[in-house]
């Protein structure tokens, strides 16, 4: 018999984490659960599953490093241009504590912004059609 599938989730390390859930409650519009201590929050994740959000122990401390890895919301550009529809959307998250990396652009499949949230982690924000 094979075992159940195990849940999805998603860990993002953070100095601060009731601000980063904070952040990612108000970008998924969702409230944030407190979770196992002070320290530790969670988020339905849309689709299933939470982003979890946590402060490493000081004993071993998780080290900041960039890499491939980032997360991306994505939304519809309907009847208008995908760049204006990002713009528009930039200017929220931007509000809420992110930090650009990337000016916003134009691409094939629709507009796209790359984004730092306010612990450092990297963020696309995607919005498709055009």
């Amino acid at each position: 018999m094979t075992p159940p599938a195990p849940a999805p989730f998603l860990v993002l390390a953070a100095d601060d984490p009731e601000r980063l859930a904070a952040f990612y409650g108000a970008l998924l519009g969702t409230d944030p659960l407190r979770g196992f201590s002070s320290s530790h929050w969670r988020l339905p994740w849309p689709g299933g599953g939470h982003l979890e959000i946590y402060a490493p122990s000081r004993q071993r401390p998780r080290p900041r490093a960039e890499g491939r890895l980032a997360l991306c919301f994505s939304r519809p550009a309907g009847e208008a241009p995908p760049l204006q529809v990002l713009h528009d959307w930039l200017a929220v998250v931007l509000a809420l504590g992110a930090v650009p990396v990337e000016p916003p652009r134009q691409e094939p499949f629709g507009a796209e912004a790359w984004l730092a949230d306010p612990e450092g982690n990297r963020l696309l924000l995607l919005v498709s059609g055009g």
